[in-house]
């Protein structure tokens, strides 16, 4: 466990956002490596994939993400980032080393007896072009039988772990709005419309307008995270723009938003007469677990944690691009408790304030193991499932 804290510091201290993951796919290798495991680097130099066990047989899938985030590091820590502006704050440091903790207790394990584990370190989940796509492009997925992944939860203490049926995350889209007019003197406003007025009214009414379209039930989260116009202080610019995101939780909603979103962002800017551009793009579909395959993560964790210590996590705003795989594959992601236990301080994802109690790293080495070897249990060499068995 020391090796994997150490390994899992290294990378925090390095973080690398999407599709530049090449020194920690190759920190990843030679820890791999040491322990006698040959990874296949993707050709992009970002990306790993690791066979485990016989050369026949079921397999079972492990995934991590390994990229940062362009956020600050704000913790006054050893292992802060050496990166301005990037920081590991999603936890996907602690995942990758959760994985390469699993990899070489699996190897040591015997799989043969039982099937094949393909170990996934895969770059670019946060990004609008799905890293899980481009592994998926590499034929990952060829052979899998089942997949499995995890997520930190900070909201949850270490030594617990969130199992959840159905829909966990949300669908997630990205969104960029533009207006555009010919701009004019700030002391003459009558004479021309202002873009920084229609993109105010945009971000503050485009959530009401659209979900105004939906039943309350499946009603989406869209939030700004940026605006910007050509203007300075003493003109009205001639163009201006805003980019957030739309969160989905509803599938069957997801197929219709952007149609819904262009007509409600069209319906707003109308009265400005100025003219709009809408540039939607489909990010990931919402992470929909496999009953059975949860189940089997259900299994695991009763003999890692105890039934006690198993809770369910309510569906996520949040996207998390392992949802494609499991357009392709039964499978399931589950929550991993990383807050220090009677910890007040809770910090959530995706801020520059964000660590973990690293004794959790232990906690989800045991589950990935656990999962493993009662999923290779579960599916026989015919594909036929039969879930349930435990150690």
């Amino acid at each position: 466990m020391d090796r994997l804290i150490r390994l899992r510091r290294d990378i925090h201290a390095h973080p690398e956002v999407a599709r530049e993951e090449r020194r920690t796919t190759a920190v990843v290798a030679a820890a791999l490596a040491e322990a006698g495991l040959r990874g296949r680097v993707l050709p992009s130099g970002t990306g790993l994939v690791l066979d485990i066990g016989a050369t026949s047989g079921p397999m079972i899938g492990l995934r991590a993400d390994m990229d940062a985030l362009p956020i600050h590091d704000n913790k006054d820590v050893p292992y802060r980032s050496q990166v301005p502006g990037v920081c590991h704050a999603c936890g996907h440091d602690v995942h990758t080393a959760i994985l390469v903790g699993a990899a070489i207790e699996l190897a040591r394990s015997g799989l043969s007896d039982f099937g094949r584990v393909r170990c996934i370190f895969q770059p670019a989940e946060e990004s609008s072009e799905s890293g899980s796509l481009d592994m998926i492009a590499a034929g990952v997925l060829e052979g899998v039988d089942r997949i499995f992944a995890l997520h930190c939860d900070p909201s949850a203490e270490i030594g617990t772990v969130g199992t959840r049926i159905g829909p966990i995350t949300s669908a997630m889209d990205h969104v960029v709005i533009k207006v555009r007019g010919v701009g004019g003197h700030s002391g003459r406003p009558h004479l021309v419309p202002n873009p920084i007025v229609a993109i105010g009214t945009v971000v503050t009414m485009l959530s009401d307008v659209a979900n105004g379209q939906l039943p309350t039930h499946e009603r989406m989260l869209i939030g700004f995270g940026t605006m910007s116009s050509n203007g300075t202080k003493n003109a009205i610019p001639s163009y201006a723009e805003a980019s957030g995101t739309v969160r989905i939780p509803s599938a069957t909603v997801w197929s219709q938003v952007p149609d819904l979103i262009n007509r409600a962002i069209k319906s707003i800017v109308e009265p400005f007469a100025l003219d709009n551009d809408v540039d939607y793009v489909r990010v990931c579909p919402s992470v929909v677990n496999d009953p059975e395959a949860t189940k089997v993560i259900d299994q695991a964790a009763i003999s890692v944690v105890g039934e006690g210590n198993i809770y369910t996590p309510p569906q996520s705003f949040g996207g998390e691009d392992f949802s494609w795989y499991l357009q392709n594959v039964p499978g399931a992601i589950f929550r991993l408790g990383v807050r220090s236990p009677g910890s007040t301080n809770q910090v959530d994802l995706h801020s520059g304030h964000f660590d973990v109690d690293e004794r959790a790293i232990a906690v989800g080495v045991k589950m990935f193991t656990r999962i493993t070897t009662n999923a290779l249990r579960a599916v026989g060499s015919a594909g036929k499932v039969m879930y349930g068995s435990s150690e």
